[in-house]
């Protein structure tokens, strides 16, 4: 499956993320949920942490993506939610950003400020979409 990063700027490559992304007739596609910070229990985990919350987010979609046989690298889409824009940036560079980087992947990404989430403790959801 090929995918084709359209950025018609280059600022925007700084920050690991494509303003469009165009994938010619993928012959699947999955829908991801919101991913937070949260155990196999259901249990909110790193109450308080922007940089913990966001790894264990990214720990449980790749979960998500790996039942299925789909990894990082077939993402095309992320929207971020989170309680402190300000501090979700401090943390994003050397969390999510280089996991992405790491595998290869530039999805288009959409950053939402929010009062909460589900969970009062959570700081950050992730959803995402992925192709093959």
């Amino acid at each position: 499956m090929e995918q084709v990063k359209v950025n018609p700027w280059q600022w925007q490559n700084k920050m690991g993320f494509s303003q469009g992304v165009e994938v010619a007739q993928p012959k699947n596609i999955l829908y991801c949920a919101g991913q937070a910070s949260m155990d196999a229990d259901g249990n909110a985990v790193h109450d308080g942490d922007m940089r913990a919350q966001i790894m264990q987010a990214m720990d449980n979609l790749e979960r998500v993506l790996s039942e299925v046989d789909y990894s990082l690298s077939d993402v095309v889409r992320l929207n971020y939610y989170t309680t402190d824009v300000d501090e979700f940036f401090a943390a994003y560079a050397d969390t999510a950003a280089a996991r992405l980087a790491w595998a290869g992947c530039q999805p288009a990404s959409t950053l939402l400020g929010v009062t909460r989430l589900a969970f009062p403790q959570l700081l950050i959801e992730i959803e995402a979409t992925a192709v093959k």
